[in-house]
């Protein structure tokens, strides 16, 4: 036998380490952190417990991340209807206006309308920084402040 055949296991060994150890320590599978902190995993969406009561929301002030998608559970622990809505200060107004006719009611995806003792969850996600709120529309609620004021950093 050779010097070069004995030394061909060996080589073939370090090789297959090499390929091995390459496949595992990878910055870019799912799942994985990489060496500067970057999440290659997509995160799932916070939850936010909202409790809608007589004529307020028990949650006033909310700070999210833009591009963050936040799943809002609302339950109406109160004795009256109530939804909430979700959009900027312009929006608000615009639905206020809509909700104010007894003849269309439309329904918007950033909005849910609960019962008493009903619950019922909403997704948003808040793409661009700035000030948005919830808010319930129900005759005489959001001028009353049954608001949440949701500030997008």
């Amino acid at each position: 036998m050779t010097l070069r055949a004995r030394h061909l296991p060996l080589i073939a060994g370090a090789v297959a380490l090499t390929t091995l150890l390459a496949a595992c320590g990878g910055s870019s599978g799912a799942g994985t952190t990489d060496i500067v902190g970057n999440d290659a995993t997509p995160t799932s969406p916070m939850t936010v417990e909202v409790a809608m009561e007589d004529i307020k929301f028990d949650t006033t002030t909310l700070t999210v991340t833009a591009g963050e998608t936040i799943d809002f559970r609302f339950t109406n622990t109160g004795k009256i209807a109530h939804d909430a809505f979700i959009g900027d200060a312009a929006a608000q107004m615009e639905h206020e206006v809509e909700m104010s006719d007894a003849s269309a009611h439309p329904m918007e995806e950033a909005a849910i309308v609960l019962q008493p003792g009903e619950s019922g969850e909403l997704s948003y996600t808040f793409d661009l920084p700035g000030t948005y709120q919830i808010g319930c529309h129900q005759p005489g609620h959001y001028a009353a402040g049954m608001k949440i004021q949701v500030t997008v950093e």
